[in-house]
């Protein structure tokens, strides 16, 4: 896999870090799963009293704070941390009301996001507030496996240099898979991140996504393999017979 602009991505990508607390086990497995495949180190704490205790320890860039945690809601987990601390944070939330997202705003949050949220979206704000606080310069310039080019910034595809329209969802998906070149990403993975929901054996909007990129994709189509019973993998050299 090529990636080009390296420089004018995340400044020392591998050395950034972020602090995750919520308490949904399963959207921290997700998230830590998409952010760490995107260059980011990850910790989770499950609960207010542990965030807050890690949050203070100055050992983060950011922090992804949920609202409704255990032991300590977010709001107060960020009012005690902002008395010590600059650390940018990000609220997560499904509480969507305007009054909340300015008791955030005005408690010291740098970002307020509401759930459910597209990966791109929260990987760009994360940019966002990082070169707010000059950790972080412009995305990655492009990605670049088997003749498929993504332009993150720019939400571009282009194989053997001919620009593809994708829509929103095919385009996420695509960059999933592309940047997971050679590794099976499962169904619930992809369907937990790109849609925020868990898949369930009769869904089949995935499929249909999966089927909109190959045709879009043309000779190419190939490049996206069905792995049975799994998910999907995007090849990331040449391959004999491909399982579709």
């Amino acid at each position: 896999m090529a990636v080009a602009g390296e420089q004018a991505g995340l400044a020392d990508a591998s050395a950034t870090r972020i602090l995750l607390v919520d308490d949904d086990a399963d959207l921290c497995e997700l998230m830590h799963e998409y952010l760490t495949g995107r260059g980011l180190s990850v910790e989770i704490a499950e609960d207010g009293r542990r965030g807050l205790a890690r949050a203070l320890a100055a050992e983060h860039d950011l922090i992804l704070l949920d609202v409704m945690l255990p032991g300590l809601d977010g709001f107060e987990l960020l009012r005690q941390l902002r008395r010590r601390s600059p650390v940018p944070v990000i609220m997560l939330t499904a509480r969507t009301a305007p009054e909340d997202r300015v008791a955030g705003l005005d408690g010291g949050a740098d970002d307020y996001l509401p759930k459910p949220f597209g990966p791109e979206e929260l990987v760009a704000r994360i940019r966002a507030v990082l070169r707010r606080s000059g950790k972080v310069a412009a995305p990655p310039e492009m990605i670049e496996v088997m003749g498929v080019r993504l332009y993150p910034g720019k939400r571009e595809v282009t194989v053997d240099g001919i620009l593809l329209e994708t829509t929103t969802t095919e385009f996420d998906l695509l960059e999933i898979l592309v940047r997971s070149a050679g590794r099976t990403v499962s169904r619930r993975e992809l369907t937990a991140v790109l849609y925020q929901r868990q898949v369930s054996p009769f869904d089949r909007v995935l499929d249909v996504h999966v089927s909109h990129l190959r045709k879009k994709l043309g000779g190419h189509e190939d490049l996206i393999r069905t792995v049975r019973g799994v998910g999907y993998q995007f090849c990331a050299e040449p391959a004999g017979a491909v399982e579709r």
